[in-house]
């Protein structure tokens, strides 16, 4: 999936990724050429390793593989230092436009048969699915310029820091271009390699990827029917709980003693726990109910909420808590834009527990 917002998370990674690189790793790409083949005998040796693992024939997967080209600037993108760890607030802009809200409603009432199947089937709100894509791509419109085979194997060959990861994640991609018929030499994503809509990296194309209109194939390139489907799947195996809460606000008892870890993403803490603190937490749901406590900081200071178990699973798309308010926020908001179809007619949308303060912080952010 898309990283184009550096999260706290990745800011991390990244200042590690650069340490390593500035003691030697990462050498063979700055000596590349764009546009440069891989060493045959490197490609030879990868190929035959994929055809024994996963039954392919090895002079296709060699045929592949040898098409593939160096791109140095792929390996200056995965290494390019932030400036600076955004806030809240500063995220919040970026996602939370007038203009994403607007093309949100807009999507979403071009796909709402299909959408609202696919939440009857899954338990995941409409407005979750599209606000996920209008957070990754801008609903399809911004997937990426790269070859996925480019992509994968200069991040596999030519990034010593993640090459095992890219390795099998290249691998993956060899199978699911064998498996769904897809040329491997055109399709095109991210710079890490992340595909489609709804940037699925190859290995979750092949674990979470659905067949949403069964017409035998999984398309998350051009099928809004398998990429909703995908999106929802892929919530669901996450944990997502049909109708549970995602965010509720909290308020700040005077003196109130508490830690919180900005970068923490466990649901570690209860609702009695971060009362008995003086983290008041704005929702009726048991007092045993397991969450996550955030920061969300403003302009003026900071202020805090709670994440739920939905919480959660959003950040298994997105490892980041800013991602997941993010998106949250902008589900909030599409849904308060949808003009009804009709005159007298509320739009469809599946129930979904919404605690106190969500809905005024949506419709802020549609202003």
């Amino acid at each position: 999936m898309s990283r184009s917002i550096p999260t706290p998370l990745a800011l991390l990674a990244l200042a590690t990724l650069t340490i390593a690189l500035a003691i030697g790793g990462g050498a063979r790409a700055a000596e590349s050429e764009p546009g440069q083949p891989f060493p045959r005998a490197q490609l030879a040796k990868f190929a035959l390793q994929v055809a024994r693992r996963d039954g392919l024939r090895r002079r296709a997967v060699l045929r592949v593989l040898t098409q593939a080209r160096v791109q140095p600037k792929i390996i200056d993108d995965m290494n390019r230092p932030a400036e600076r760890v955004l806030q809240w607030w500063q995220y919040r802009q970026i996602f939370l436009t007038d203009r994403r809200i607007s093309a949100g409603v807009e999507f979403w009432q071009q796909h709402r048969d299909s959408l609202e199947r696919v939440s009857a089937e899954q338990g995941v709100p409409p407005q979750y699915i599209i606000a996920i894509l209008g957070a990754e791509t801008y609903y399809g419109r911004i997937t990426g310029s790269y070859r996925v085979l480019d992509a994968l194997a200069t991040l596999a060959f030519d990034y010593p820091p993640r090459e095992h990861y890219f390795r099998s994640e290249l691998e993956r991609f060899l199978v699911l271009a064998h498996r769904e018929k897809i040329d491997p030499l055109s399709a095109r994503g991210s710079y890490a390699g992340a595909m489609g809509p709804l940037q699925f990296m190859p290995s979750a194309y092949l674990r979470y990827g659905v067949d949403g209109d069964d017409d035998g194939q999984t398309d998350l390139f051009n099928d809004w029917d398998d990429i909703f489907a995908s999106i929802a799947n892929y919530l669901h195996q996450c944990g997502w709980q049909a109708g549970g809460p995602v965010v509720a606000d909290v308020r700040i008892d005077p003196g109130a003693t508490f830690q919180i870890d900005p970068s923490n993403l466990a649901l570690d803490e209860t609702i009695d726990a971060l009362n008995a603190q003086g983290v008041r937490v704005d929702t009726a749901v048991p007092g045993d109910t397991r969450v996550v406590l955030l920061l969300a900081e403003q302009q003026d200071g900071p202020t805090y909420r709670v994440g739920f178990n939905n919480f959660h699973a959003l950040t298994r798309y997105n490892h980041s808590a800013l991602y997941a308010m993010a998106v949250d926020e902008l589900a909030d908001a599409i849904v308060l834009r949808l003009t009804p179809a009709s005159p007298g007619t509320p739009p469809a949308v599946a129930p979904t527990t919404k605690a106190t303060g969500n809905a005024a912080r949506a419709s802020r952010s549609a202003q």
